[in-house]
């Protein structure tokens, strides 16, 4: 007799990005005895689909168009909801809470834990479409969902602010695979033969897609200003838009006077081994960040961080990096600069206290446990 849960997660897509992610982190760490796990994604399959698939997740793709919900696509997903028989479905990002929760009200009362990953609502920095399924997700948050979850204290405090119904609120972080990502002398002396750079030359790093949202413009304008003080260092950018095909990014760092400096990487699939070379990892997001992956990865990598007060940062962060407002390349700039300047034991001593940070709060076990216990008190 199979007494596990079964557990379906309906996902808006499965490219790559924190809530995608964080559900084939959490899928690689539940305890396979006691859940079982079916996905869906209501567009299509992406890169992330693979990886979820290597773990023998079965993932389906519904073939959604993107933006608005398409109430058409309410019945096909109650008839694939009525096919698996969950006993709880966990919905990933605004369009799949909002038409998961509404077919699975249709499929039979399925219990459902939504997950919210964004922070920031601004009608100037999000489109309208986002922002109505927001809205409307506030509006059946006291009907449709039994539990929601938010990756950050900023989402949750956003979210209740627009009529999320706060009693049903739970914060659980982003997780971290300390195994994964992890202290590796080997990955830096060979990312430095990769990119010709020396010893003693600084590695700065930033990991993001091309996205406004992530302000690289306001990154490349910190680098003018800490080439002018003459420091030794090179910034490595990784991520989907990260190439000198991108005419707008070359166009920025070229104009800056920058293009020594820069190395861009375009998405790589061995990010443990990229950040973990880093001296000191850089988040210039200007806004909509939750709970950057990217500041824990580094962190567990023992490598400092120095990112803008967006989202959750500054609580991932703590005191073993450098936080600053966004928008401001000159407090960016000071920050790094004084790591930078800080003596090689001491940038050391901050990188370690940074991963026992992650160890302590973010480690990735101990948050598939919290997923774990809301399922569990979902089904009470």
């Amino acid at each position: 007799m199979n007494d596990r849960l079964k557990i379906q997660h309906i996902i808006t897509g499965l490219a790559t990005g924190g809530a995608e992610t964080m559900l084939h982190k959490l899928l690689s760490c539940l305890d396979r005895g006691l859940f079982s796990a079916h996905v869906v994604s209501l567009t299509d399959k992406g890169p992330t689909a693979e990886k979820i698939e290597a773990l023998g997740v079965h993932v389906q793709a519904l073939g959604m168009r993107r933006g608005i919900p398409d109430p058409r696509g309410i019945w096909r997903l109650r008839r694939c909801i009525q096919e698996i028989g969950p006993d709880i479905i966990q919905t990933w990002m605004y369009h799949a809470d909002l038409i998961g929760g509404l077919a699975a009200r249709c499929a039979g009362n399925v219990p459902v834990v939504w997950n919210i990953r964004h922070s920031n609502l601004d009608a100037r920095e999000n489109k309208k479409t986002t922002l109505w399924t927001a809205k409307g997700c506030a509006w059946f948050s006291r009907q449709l969902p039994t539990r929601i979850v938010c990756c950050s204290e900023a989402s949750r405090q956003v979210h209740t602010a627009i009529g999320y119904d706060p009693q049903k609120m739970v914060v659980i972080p982003n997780g971290f695979d300390l195994d994964m990502f992890a202290p590796d002398p080997a990955a830096r002396e060979s990312v430095r033969h990769e990119l010709g750079v020396g010893q003693s030359t600084f590695i700065l790093g930033m990991v993001a897609r091309f996205d406004p949202q992530k302000d690289h413009f306001s990154l490349i304008q910190c680098v003018r200003i800490l080439a002018s003080q003459g420091f030794d260092f090179r910034i490595v950018l990784c991520g989907k838009g990260m190439e000198c095909e991108n005419a707008q990014l070359a166009q920025w760092i070229q104009e800056a006077g920058l293009t020594d400096r820069f190395f861009l990487l375009g998405p790589r699939d061995d990010m443990p081994r990229i950040t973990a070379a880093l001296d000191i990892a850089v988040l210039s997001s200007a806004h909509g960040e939750g709970f950057p992956n990217v500041l824990g990865e580094a962190m567990a990598c023992e490598v400092p961080c120095v990112a803008t007060d967006v989202g959750d940062s500054a609580e991932i962060i703590g005191d073993t990096g450098v936080v600053v407002p966004p928008r401001d390349p000159v407090a960016l700039a000071g920050a790094i600069q004084q790591l930078l300047e800080m003596g090689a034991p001491e940038r050391v001593a901050l990188g370690k206290a940074a991963r026992l940070r992650v160890q302590e709060r973010f480690e990735l076990e101990g948050v598939a446990r919290r997923y774990e216990q809301v399922y569990r008190n979902v089904l009470k």
